[in-house]
């Protein structure tokens, strides 16, 4: 699996969300995961995946195919960030002002919505949560373990250094 990587592979430190672009707790969660990535720095490997819980969110899957669509003009770190920082605006018309905003082509990341280009990708990210027992968002899982605590930034660094691999 080609996953989203924000840092190095090599990092001490690994963590990995299941999230959902629509999803408030996932959003609040963006907000942790910046405030550890600060502190961390380059001894974290970040991963975020796909889990777009589409029977509560209307526009999960077309905000993940939107980010997908952007890593395949380069920018998937931005547009995941513009996402979960505009949640309340998800429509395909928000998704192609972001696509403007960042210099993507946005007529081709509509199209590339529209017709589910990247479901393939978003599935295999679904399913990898699902066979690691993911059943809502954010899921987080800490150097391979499951976390299951509220996400607050103290207790994410904390699991990461106590659990380094």
């Amino acid at each position: 699996v080609h996953d989203h990587i924000r840092g190095s592979i090599d990092a001490p430190f690994k963590l990995i969300e299941y999230g959902d672009y629509q999803c408030p707790y996932c959003g609040d969660a963006h907000e942790v995961i910046k405030q550890v990535q600060a502190r961390l720095g380059d001894q974290l490997c970040f991963v975020f995946r796909n889990f777009p819980l589409v029977d509560i969110h209307e526009h999960a899957e077309h905000a993940a195919e939107a980010a997908e669509s952007a890593d395949a003009q380069g920018r998937f770190w931005e547009m995941h960030d513009l996402l979960f920082e505009n949640q309340q605006a998800l429509n395909d018309d928000d998704l192609a002002e972001y696509a403007t905003q960042l210099g993507l082509d946005a007529r081709r990341l509509i199209a590339e919505v529209r017709s589910g280009a990247h479901m393939a990708r978003i599935k295999k990210d679904f399913l990898s949560g699902e066979q690691n027992g993911v059943n809502g968002t954010p899921t987080f899982f800490v150097n391979g373990a499951p976390f299951e605590d509220e996400p607050t930034a103290e207790d994410l660094i904390a699991a990461l250094t106590e659990r380094s691999e």
